[in-house]
């Protein structure tokens, strides 16, 4: 069996590699592939069948996939960029005829109207489109997303009000998604993964009680978290996007709940309080 995972050189695709050996897939079964591969030079000298390829050069992708039996197929790092991006992955899986697909999605992505879902939802119909037998892994928000070391001194900003995020460490949804390609069969076509559900200002509040230290949680209108963005250093459309993210969160778009997740995993996600705890260590 050869499986392929793309973006391996990002934290995600990395993780799920690890992941994918302590699993005890045999190294040289799994191909890990991305545009800086001295990134993961390490993964070679265990073994890992480390290539090159770009979303943005589909005979790189035809390349690698020829012979491969899995592809876990890890969402590109560009909004806006995604859709021709993600149809060149699923023409190449499709003529090199992979057996199954597992692709990271968003929460929600057939339903929440986030800005961010559009690309997602795109990518999932293309998979259906094409016949490949696919599974859907709809993950929740990174806790990593949040400078958390920052917000001792700085606090909380975003735009999410009240509304609960199902947080999970990356660590936790790239292992589900190594678990989900390795799995003989699945329970869903589509998962939707997440962590604890927290508010924000609670996230804060676990953030002070660690480290000793009072951090509060702003909230703010979308556009006023538009600008802080901007001004913190973010690119206007990217710092728009995730100003949607925030302002749909406010009303149950990045909640998930934890049974898939866990599921997954074979054991409960990681507690939000020791995934605080790494970051600020």
């Amino acid at each position: 069996m050869t499986i392929v995972v793309t973006g391996a050189t990002g934290h995600f695709g990395r993780h799920a590699v690890e992941s994918l050996l302590s699993r005890g897939v045999p190294a040289d079964q799994i191909v890990a592939i991305g545009r800086s591969t001295e990134k993961i030079q390490d993964l070679a000298d265990r073994g890992v069948r480390v290539q090159y390829a770009s979303y943005d050069e589909p005979e790189s992708l035809r390349k690698v996939f020829a012979g491969a039996d899995k592809l876990l197929f890890v969402s590109a790092s560009e909004p806006g960029k995604r859709i021709p991006q993600h149809q060149n992955v699923v023409d190449a899986a499709k003529d090199a005829g992979i057996g199954l697909i597992v692709y990271t999605s968003a929460p929600h992505a057939d339903s929440s109207g986030m800005i961010l879902a559009t690309e997602h939802l795109a990518t999932e119909q293309a998979l259906a489109a094409a016949g490949i037998p696919s599974v859907i892994l709809r993950n929740g928000w990174y806790l990593e997303n949040y400078d958390l070391r920052g917000a001792l001194e700085h606090g909380l900003v975003g735009a999410a009000g009240d509304g609960k995020l199902s947080l999970a460490t990356r660590a936790d949804l790239a292992e589900a998604a190594a678990a989900a390609v390795l799995a003989d069969k699945h329970d869903k076509q589509v998962y939707e993964l997440g962590g604890e559900g927290v508010t924000l200002a609670e996230l804060a509040a676990e953030v002070s009680r660690q480290s000793g230290r009072e951090v509060t949680y702003t909230n703010l209108p979308q556009d006023k978290y538009v600008e802080f963005l901007v001004g913190v250093g973010l690119p206007e459309g990217f710092a728009a996007v995730l100003a949607d993210s925030d302002h749909h969160a406010a009303s149950g778009a990045l909640y998930t709940g934890t049974e898939d997740l866990a599921y997954l995993l074979g054991r409960p996600a990681t507690p939000l309080a020791d995934g605080v705890r790494a970051q600020l260590a």
